[in-house]
C-alpha cells in the first residue's frame, strides 16, 4: 500500500480503460465484469476509469456494475473534461497521436454536471478520487480546482487528482486545494517529467503512473496490432517502429526471464523502486495477467539489478511518440 497525499491505495491499482470497445479491439462487458473482478481479488483494489472512456460513459457504468457488493473495498477514481456535454464548447489539446488533438472543457460551470453524471455512471453515492483529465487551456487551472473543491465539501468527491499537467499547473491548483494525486505517463519508455515529480514531492502528492507498461508494449509479447486497435494511432506502434523498439527491448525481457518474471512484473517493479509515492494502474483484460500485475508490488530488486535495467534502459532509444 502506499499514499496518495492521505489516500491510501494499493501499489498497483487497475487502469479500466482497456475494457471498452475501440480501444484495444473489441470487448464484451461480461468479460469486463470478469476482468475488474478479478483485480479487486488480486489486491488491486484502486481502479481508474473516465467518463471519456467508451461511448456514452461506457467504462464508468461498466466499473459500477462489477464493483456493485464490493463497494466499501474499492477506491473509485474517475475523470471528467472530455466527454463534452453536446451543446458546448471545447478547446483543442494538442497531442501526439495521429488524430492529433483532443478536445476539452474544464469551465468550472460544468464540473458539478461532470461530477452527477459520473456518480449516476458508477452507481455510487461519492467518487473516491476525482481528476480533471486535461488542463483546458482555455481556462484557467484554479477556476476548474475551485469548482472540484466545492464537490468535496459537499461530500460527492473525496479526494482531488490532476493529470496530464505540469509542474506549474499542479502548484497553483494544489494552492487552491489540496491534490492528492497527480497522473501522468511514466513507464520504462517514457520518464517523467523531472519538474513534475520535483513538485509533487514537495508538496506530498501522490503519482499516478498511467500507461506503466508502455499501452502493452512492455509485456514483450505486442509483435502487431489487431483491427480496431487504438494504438494504431500512436507513432511507436507503426510496423517500422514496433519492430525496432522490440530489437531494442530484447535485454530487459532477457533480463526479466534470467530473474523468472514477467516483462510486464519487472517493469512494474522498476517503476515502483523510482519513487515511493508512485502507483502503478496497468490494464489487462485477462485474470492471469491482472493476477501477475499486482503480484509485482512484492517484487525487490537488488541495486545491482536495478543498475542494470538503468543500463539497458540508456541503450533503448524508443522510436516514435506516445500521446503526448
Amino acid at each position: 500500500m502506499r499514499n496518495l497525499g492521505t489516500l491510501n491505495v494499493p501499489a498497483v491499482g487497475y487502469g479500466a480503460m482497456v475494457l471498452s470497445p475501440g480501444i484495444y479491439g473489441e470487448v464484451d462487458d461480461a468479460r469486463g465484469e470478469r476482468a475488474i473482478k478479478a483485480a479487486l481479488d488480486a489486491g488491486a483494489t484502486h481502479v481508474d476509469t473516465s467518463d471519456a472512456y467508451g461511448p456514452d460513459g461506457h467504462n464508468e457504468r461498466l466499473v459500477g456494475r462489477a464493483v456493485k457488493g464490493r463497494r466499501e473495498e474499492v477506491v473509485v477514481a474517475t475523470k471528467f473534461g472530455l466527454a463534452v456535454p453536446e451543446g458546448e464548447s471545447s478547446r483543442s489539446f494538442p497531442v501526439g497521436y495521429a488524430f492529433g488533438e483532443l478536445r476539452v472543457n474544464g469551465e468550472a460551470r460544468l464540473v458539478r454536471r461532470y461530477a452527477e453524471r459520473s456518480l449516476a455512471n458508477l452507481q455510487t453515492d461519492v467518487i473516491d478520487l476525482y481528476y480533471a483529465h486535461y488542463p483546458d487551456p482555455g481556462v484557467e487551472i484554479e477556476e476548474t480546482v475551485g469548482a472540484m473543491a466545492e464537490l468535496v465539501k459537499d461530500g460527492l468527491v473525496r479526494h482531488l487528482g490532476l493529470s496530464n499537467v505540469t509542474a506549474g499547473q499542479l502548484r497553483r491548483a494544489h494552492a487552491v486545494h489540496p491534490i492528492a494525486a497527480v497522473q501522468n505517463e511514466w513507464s520504462m519508455w517514457r520518464p517523467a517529467d523531472a519538474d513534475l515529480r520535483g513538485a509533487a514531492k514537495e508538496l506530498g502528492v501522490g503519482i499516478v503512473a498511467w500507461s506503466p507498461l508502455g499501452n502493452g508494449f512492455l509485456t514483450g509479447t505486442v509483435q502487431e496490432l489487431g483491427d480496431g486497435d487504438f494504438r494504431h494511432n500512436a507513432p511507436r506502434f507503426s510496423a517500422e517502429n514496433l519492430a525496432a523498439n522490440n530489437d531494442r527491448y530484447a535485454p530487459v525481457r532477457d533480463l526479466a526471464v534470467e530473474l523468472g518474471i514477467t516483462p510486464a512484473q519487472l517493469a512494474l517493479a522498476w517503476l515502483l523502486h523510482q519513487d515511493e509515492h508512485v502507483v502503478a494502474i496497468p490494464g489487462s483484460r485477462t485474470p492471469a495477467h491482472i493476477e501477475e500485475n499486482a503480484a509485482a508490488a512484492d517484487l525487490r530488486l537488488h541495486p545491482d539489478t536495478l543498475a542494470r535495467i538503468d543500463q539497458a534502459l540508456a541503450r533503448f532509444e524508443v522510436t516514435g511518440g506516445t500521446l503526448l
